[in-house]
């Protein structure tokens, strides 16, 4: 592994004629050029929000967009979107792989090219790049881009979440690289394609109309930046963006003590059976300011659609360094420079076709993810950042209305949205998308507007957050009632070992879990009320996931793991009810010296029990936080002679 020579000047050391001769313009004018690439993207980004008719887009914001250099810059990305980070880590090399493909020669202006291949661009075939040339004249300037997701793209699975699709063929549509729009009109053939593929093409028309005209919105503020400054200057706008946030990384990683350092992250089960489980395998040498990570002895790719490219896993493991080491400078292909990455073929992060079916690839990433946390947590100290709730648990159900029209409810009825874990800044907050996105929660006006659902539930957990001197964030409970018959399909993978891992002295968060409550069973109409939330509720359900005791089918550490493919769909009466805890966030730091005010707030706020107090931060309250919240008391004394006791024991 190489390192980066000690004789490189840093960019703010460079004096203004070498930096002009470096970027073919000045300082200035290159950070206003590198500025106003994200200015487009983020506005380009709102015309789709506000345009979008799927709910994916509208309401999840499940799109991102990048500007990407032309081939003689070798395609470099200086610029990123604001939301899913999963897809803009994989979009540099999808625009290099896709446009190499169909010959950046082949090109002309007013031309979109499509292409969703996993294999090729990452992430699943709902997934869907768009990429539209910028020209200067004849000159290929800059390539602008949107990847989207499409609420159907056919498939054995209607919307396409499962985590039991076996192969290629399964999973819907591929497009290789393919035009889409040539001279700024549809090419019919293409759009006959994709609507002969698709349950929701009527969704679909007007969604790729917005990215249309949005990917002509951004290609025309490109062309003013061009026309204003010079092609010179664009350029090397672009090289500075993309040097500078390799420099940040850089500088990031020498600040990390050489070394090796290993991780794992974990996968309950493919969708086959339970025979298997999943291990990512992470080995981090450091040197210099270089790391290399080696991804050897990682598990095989899986049987069943929970697989990821290895676009993805890249991807991933430069997420996790953002959120470790280099958290505050803009994302661009720069930085990637100085990360060496070893990923054999064909594994559960760099699956190959036809048999290596990818779609639920953040099921194998956030995995990723968190392994590199627990990497880097003693390497870190103070800076470690705990895990999240990993799994999304994603909730994807099918039906017909009682006039027969088909509806399809995607990424809203599960564990959709967690806690994170805590880092040195604070408490994690207990309701986001996990770490590789950076969605919206749909509305649940909006979600029961759509669909025939009811969501009853959405709360905290009591006690379920890591511990910490900053507690990791709660679980989170959501129940939602089916008004018809449905078949549904279910993923939440990450519930034999728990995701969210405590930094720092912090404590782990609890492993989340799923059951289904059918009518015959809640009774939620006929009885006017939700279904309880105590222990005794447990007994009646049927487990969907999780380790829970067998009898009482609580949640249990030392239970018995109930595996989610044992049922690939759920067939429901209508009123039935899926209950999602979501895993928790883990804590930072020892809990212990936790100032007893923040327990007692935590206490009152329902996040943690008067016991769990106790238990957990040696903090004794005195009290009902149900009935008097406002009239609970800590007794300072007691406290003290507790933590003194629950010290000796760490």
């Amino acid at each position: 592994m190489s390192t980066s020579s000690s004789n490189s000047i840093a960019l703010r050391d460079l004096d203004g004629q070498e930096f002009s001769a470096r970027y073919n313009c000045d300082r200035f004018t290159a950070t206003v050029l590198s500025n106003r690439m994200r200015y487009i993207l983020e506005h380009l980004s709102t015309r789709i929000l506000t345009n979008a008719f799927s709910p994916i887009l509208r309401d999840w914001y499940d799109f991102n967009a990048t500007i990407s250099g032309p081939p003689e810059l070798n395609y470099q990305m200086p610029a990123v979107g604001n939301s899913l980070a999963a897809f803009f880590g994989s979009m540099s090399e999808a625009v290099r792989i896709t446009i190499e493909e169909f010959g950046p020669e082949n090109l002309r202006p007013g031309d979109i090219i499509a292409a969703n291949d996993p294999y090729r661009v990452g992430t699943h075939v709902n997934d869907v790049c768009f990429i539209r040339p910028v020209f200067a004249g004849d000159r290929i300037v800059s390539f602008v881009s949107v990847k989207a997701h499409q609420l159907d793209i056919g498939g054995v699975v209607p919307g396409g979440f499962s985590a039991t699709k076996h192969n290629v063929f399964e999973n819907g549509l591929v497009l290789a690289p393919i035009l889409l729009y040539r001279d700024n009109k549809p090419v019919k053939s293409t759009f006959n394609l994709l609507f002969d593929n698709s349950r929701f093409g009527g969704i679909i028309l007007p969604d790729i109309k917005t990215i249309d005209q949005s990917l002509q919105f951004g290609e025309r503020l490109i062309l003013e930046s061009v026309e204003r400054y010079g092609i010179d200057a664009y350029f090397g706008a672009i090289r500075y963006a993309v040097d500078s946030s390799a420099e940040s990384m850089a500088a990031a990683l020498n600040k990390v003590a050489d070394g090796t350092y290993t991780g794992v992250g974990y996968i309950d089960a493919d969708a086959v059976d339970q025979s298997r489980e999943y291990e990512i395998h992470l080995t981090l040498t450091k040197v210099g300011d270089r790391l290399e990570v080696d991804f050897s002895g990682t598990s095989p790719q899986a049987r069943t659609s929970i697989n990821a490219a290895a676009l993805d896993a890249k991807s991933a493991v430069v997420m996790a360094l953002k959120f470790l080491i280099d958290p505050t400078t803009p994302y661009t292909s720069g930085a990637f420079r100085n990360i060496d990455v070893v990923l054999p073929a064909g594994t559960v992060v760099s699956a190959t076709p036809p048999d290596g079916a990818i779609f639920m690839y953040w099921e194998a990433t956030q995995p990723l993810m968190k392994a590199v946390f627990e990497a880097l947590d003693s390497a870190l100290g103070k800076n470690a950042v705990a895990g999240d709730f990993g799994s999304m648990g994603i909730h994807n159900a099918y039906g017909l209305t009682d006039t027969g029209q088909p509806w399809g409810s995607m990424a809203v009825g599960g564990g959709e949205h967690g806690p994170w874990g805590a880092t040195k800044e604070g408490d994690a907050d207990s309701y986001q998308s996990f770490y590789q996105a950076n969605g919206i929660d749909p509305a649940i006006e909006s979600i029961e507007s759509d669909n025939p659902v009811v969501i009853l539930r959405r709360e905290y957990v009591e006690d379920s957050a890591g511990s910490g001197y900053h507690r990791g964030g709660a679980a989170v409970r959501k129940d939602t009632m089916y008004l018809t018959a449905a078949e549904h399909w279910t993923t939440l993978l990450s519930t034999k070992k728990a995701p969210g891992i405590g930094v720092y002295g912090g404590g782990d968060g609890v492993a989340g879990a799923a059951w289904l409550f059918p009518d015959e069973v809640a009774r939620v109409a006929e009885r006017q009320d939700l279904i309880a939330t105590h222990d005794e509720i447990y007994a009646r359900s049927t487990p969907v996931t999780g380790v829970m005791d067998p009898e009482s089918k609580v949640l249990d550490p030392s239970g018995e793991y109930f595996y989610y493919g044992d049922n690939p769909i759920w067939q429901t009466t209508p009123n039935s009810v899926f209950r999602y805890q979501t895993c928790a966030g883990g804590g930072w730091g020892n809990p212990l010296d936790r100032e007893p005010e923040r327990v007692l707030d935590d206490v009152r706020n329902l996040y943690v029990s008067i016991a769990g107090a106790e238990r957990d931060y040696g903090v004794v309250v005195i009290g009902d936080p149900l009935h008097d919240p406002e009239g609970l008391e800590l007794d300072l004394d007691a406290t003290e002679a507790c933590r003194a006791r629950l010290r000796v024991g760490r």
